[in-house]
């Protein structure tokens, strides 16, 4: 890898790093310089402004949910949809700024706001091929109307979750506090949307999640 990408994958990293832990609005291009020990004029050379930062790093947040969202597509069992679920929920925590600030990014850089939307099109389309693959596979019964409000409510929780959490009370009480664990409760309860269509097999699984994060 030559230097000038060694830089530039740094000054992504440590920019996400930084957004993730003090919201994107409070961190200037002075103050990653500053983190990583190398001078604004350095930055700058790399990345002429925080905007091409940004858009970096929603261009990979797209590549990752994109590549977990066809990958759960195809899925036909509950425990591969709960991995599944998990995979698209650690993509979305490690690149959390993106829908925790969502409103100021889209404010700040109007020019993502598409490239939000067809992210949102695309997963929803990826979350109703799921739905119909459970369907035809006997997972679930559900309704053409059924498969269609469950692909919403899927995408609705992986958008919204990490703020949700922020929001709710009783979080230090929850189980599930560290990143790996927080992923693995957001997949449960995106699963419980599909619980009153599951049969067979799958129910006991859910029974298993049940126990296991409401215990």
């Amino acid at each position: 890898m030559a230097p000038a990408t060694r830089t530039r994958d740094r000054i992504l990293e440590a920019s996400l790093a930084l957004f993730n832990a003090d919201g994107l609005a409070a961190v200037s291009t002075h103050r990653i310089a500053a983190e990583l020990g190398i001078s604004p004029g350095n930055l700058h050379y790399h990345f002429k402004a925080k905007q091409l930062i940004v858009a970096g790093l929603f261009r990979r947040f797209e590549e990752r949910l994109v590549s977990c969202m066809d990958a759960a597509a195809s899925v036909v069992a509950i425990d591969d949809l709960w991995l599944s679920l998990h995979l698209i929920f650690e993509a979305i925590s490690e690149y959390r700024f993106v829908y925790r600030d969502i409103a100021y990014v889209l404010s700040e850089y109007p020019e993502l706001e598409p490239r939000a939307q067809a992210l949102t099109a695309h997963n929803l389309l990826a979350a109703k091929c799921l739905c119909k693959s459970l369907k035809e596979a006997g997972v679930i019964e559900a309704s053409e109307e059924d498969v269609e409000m469950l692909a919403l409510q899927i995408v609705f929780s992986t958008t919204c979750w990490f703020s949700f959490r922020r929001l709710t009370p009783q979080r230090g009480r929850m189980r599930g506090t560290q990143p790996h664990a927080e992923a693995a409760l957001a997949a449960y309860y995106t699963l419980t949307f599909l619980s009153p269509y599951v049969t067979g097999e799958g129910r006991d699984y859910l029974n298993y999640l049940r126990s296991k994060y409401l215990r």
